[in-house]
């Protein structure tokens, strides 16, 4: 099965290469989004520090959502998704494989970046390492969230819209836990509890997304 894991991870990595501009949207959308608040909202340190963690979550959010619709679009186009469903392995499995290559393209970046980009906000090292760590911790979680509601909206007409409908209020809770251990942070305080919840939110999306969107699948494809 581990084999089979690493063989849709693969692929789908392979497939994202060969479409670069898709994965360089949402990069530049983060930088581009992160970079215009503290033009717009000038050099006050103390308030750009204050909005910095927001700012970044919520720029991760949207960008995390562009490439949802393309999560299993592509295969049930030309497919492969009804391939999947014949493989002997749990197609749960296969689903968590997409939702891998799918962090590592649009999630996993933005991780990387960030640290970069709070920069403008003047935020100190601790604050940064931080913000890292609770997107290190979140995206993962927008994947697994959003291939549920990927899933239930496949095939349908206007199923960008639908996502968002579905998933931004499941993503509410990600993004008030991490913003807040960056703010807390900022001010001195522990976000044990924080990143505590937020790890906790990350093994309950492990343990039931991939069923669920699996199951989602087999109804859409039906």
């Amino acid at each position: 099965m581990l084999a089979a894991l690493w063989c849709i991870v693969q692929r789908d990595l392979t497939l994202a290469m060969r479409h670069r501009s898709d994965v360089l949207t949402t990069v530049f959308f983060f930088v581009i989004v992160v970079s215009l608040f503290p033009l717009g909202v000038g050099p006050d340190t103390e308030l750009l520090r204050s909005m910095a963690a927001g700012v970044v979550w919520v720029a991760a959010l949207l960008a995390s959502m562009l490439s949802l619709t393309r999560l299993f679009a592509d295969d049930y186009v030309d497919g492969t998704l009804e391939q999947l469903l014949l493989v002997p392995q749990p197609l749960a499995l296969m689903v968590l494989g997409k939702i891998v290559a799918h962090w590592l393209i649009s999630g996993l970046p933005l991780v990387l970046m960030s640290p970069l980009l709070g920069l403008q906000f003047g935020l100190s090292g601790d604050a940064l390492w931080m913000l890292m760590v609770t997107l290190l911790l979140g995206t993962p979680v927008l994947s697994l969230i959003g291939a549920i509601g990927a899933a239930l909206t496949l095939g349908l007409r206007g199923g960008g819209v639908l996502v968002s409908l579905l998933v931004l209020p499941l993503y509410i809770p990600v993004l008030i836990f991490g913003a807040g251990a960056v703010e807390a942070s900022v001010v001195g305080m522990g976000a044990d509890g924080h990143l505590s919840l937020m790890g906790a939110i990350l093994v309950l999306a492990l343990l039931l997304a991939p069923w669920a969107s699996a199951a989602a699948l087999r109804i859409s494809v039906e």
